[in-house]
């Protein structure tokens, strides 16, 4: 038996990107991903933050990849053949992020997200906007805003 969703429940909701880190799952807002490609070695950028991999060419345009396990705190991500980089456009600025596996892509709607826990840190509460149930995982939902540096780059 299918479910008959009217135009007005479409609406409410909103499609996301899962993915994961190590085991953990992880999510964005589809509207922010331009692309996800496989992994590809990326260029040394002098004197960028530790979770920054590197600079990669995307068509012509240069943007930063951001190793989104060190980003979040948990660990330096060791590409594999199956990691990815999504590339996402934030504030007007086009960005790789790189994670272990894209998992799925979602429709959900958007006040089934439930607050970060309290007893989290002052920085994963900032990164971490909120969380999804989904059968028996918990997808945790990125702050695009905040994950991305505050500071500018600056050549050396």
């Amino acid at each position: 038996m299918t479910e008959q969703i009217t135009e007005e429940q479409t609406a409410d909701r909103i499609e996301i990107v899962s993915f994961t880190i190590g085991e953990q799952a992880f999510c964005l807002d589809i509207g922010h991903v331009l692309e996800i490609r496989g992994w590809t070695s990326t260029t040394t950028l002098p004197h960028a933050p530790e979770y920054v991999v590197g600079m990669m060419n995307l068509r012509g345009a240069v943007l930063p990849v951001m190793d989104l396990s060190m980003r979040l705190g948990l660990g330096k991500t060791v590409p594999e053949s199956r990691s990815v980089i999504i590339i996402a456009h934030i504030d007007q600025k086009s960005v790789g992020f790189l994670v272990d596996a894209v998992s799925n892509i979602l429709t959900v709607n958007p006040t089934d997200m439930q607050p970060t826990p309290e007893v989290s840190s002052a920085k994963t509460a900032a990164f971490i906007k909120g969380v999804y149930t989904l059968d028996e995982t918990i997808v945790r939902a990125i702050d695009v805003h905040q994950i991305m540096p505050q500071e500018k780059l600056v050549a050396a």
